[in-house]
């Protein structure tokens, strides 16, 4: 059983942790500008900050350095940033023509299309100029933020983008589905799940491949993603936009491939309970090497669980 009191209030906690960072990311003067209030309009929209909670999650769980507690809150606001980005134009009637994203009008319908469009670059350009300040105070980070960079690009969540777009209204494969969506949902999720550990291990990028716990962690990032993505899939056919904060349906309206089209309902259920058989394994692993888990274990189930 899904224990909501306590996922409530990891939520709320790092709301208060997170939200701090986010509104010093623009000055006074700049928020005056058109294009700084919709970015921001959207930034603030709340939602679960699932990203955010990642982070904080392994950091705990992994027992970093209290010193870099500020740096790895720089790093999830920056994530945010570029998460958010991403969404904005993922609403777009370009893209997925959505009018609702966390309970509100989207950005686009809010702000009209044009400044949409600049508040999403805004936002993309703004967590560049952020990693690069961070890396000039701590050259130690070069490989983290470049890692998160990389997740944000054609390896990672625009190349997810690209699929997809090129995907529609064509049959694609399990496999490039899953590919997809290791990329669009996954990358993001893989920064959350293991920048503190890189930030705490001041980690290069030859070191990354052969280090164990950054192995372990990227696992448990990817398979929290495609649990995550699959339940998404499965809720935009079973829940209604009221409960879901946006527009449901809207895979089957724009002929897109999900798990659930391509496995069926139950199917797509199996393939979430083989997921999160998956993530239980390797926090398993963590426990074993002296982790606390709880809290990992808690949002999982309210991934899996979850209405919304």
């Amino acid at each position: 059983m899904m224990e909501r009191d306590s996922i409530n209030a990891l939520m709320e906690k790092t709301e208060q942790w997170i939200l701090p960072e986010l509104e010093n990311v623009f000055t006074l003067e700049e928020a005056e500008d058109i294009t700084v209030k919709a970015a921001l309009y959207s930034l603030y929209a709340g939602g679960k900050r699932l990203r955010p909670l990642m982070m904080y999650l392994s950091s705990d769980m992994l027992k970093l350095d209290f010193d870099i507690d500020a740096d790895v809150k720089y790093f999830a606001a920056t994530l945010e940033m570029l998460h958010t980005y991403s969404l904005i134009h993922d609403d777009l009637p370009a893209l997925d023509n959505d009018d609702l994203r966390r309970g509100k009008p989207t950005c686009h319908k809010a702000f009209g299309e044009g400044i949409a469009v600049l508040a999403g670059d805004l936002l993309l350009n703004k967590a560049m100029e952020r990693l690069f300040l961070m890396c000039e105070k701590h050259p130690g980070y070069i490989y983290a933020a470049s890692a998160m960079a990389e997740n944000s690009g054609i390896s990672g969540m625009l190349g997810g983008q690209s699929i997809d777009i090129a995907s529609e209204d064509k049959e694609i494969s399990l496999e490039l589905l899953t590919e997809l969506q290791r990329k669009k949902t996954g990358a993001f999720i893989e920064a959350a799940v293991v920048t503190p550990y890189y930030l705490s291990k001041l980690m290069k990028r030859s070191d990354s491949a052969k280090d164990e716990t950054a192995s372990d962690l990227r696992k448990l990032a990817e398979h929290i993603g495609l649990a995550f993505q699959i339940k998404d899939d499965i809720l935009d056919v079973t829940s209604d936009s009221t409960v879901l904060g946006k527009s449901t349906g809207k895979d089957a309206r724009d002929s897109k491939a999900t798990f659930v089209t391509l496995l069926g309902l139950d199917g797509a259920k199996k393939r979430l309970e083989d997921e999160s058989d998956c993530i239980r394994v390797i926090l398993d692993k963590f426990d074993n090497n002296g982790f606390d888990t709880t809290d990992y274990r808690t949002l999982t189930d309210f991934l899996v669980n979850r209405d919304r």
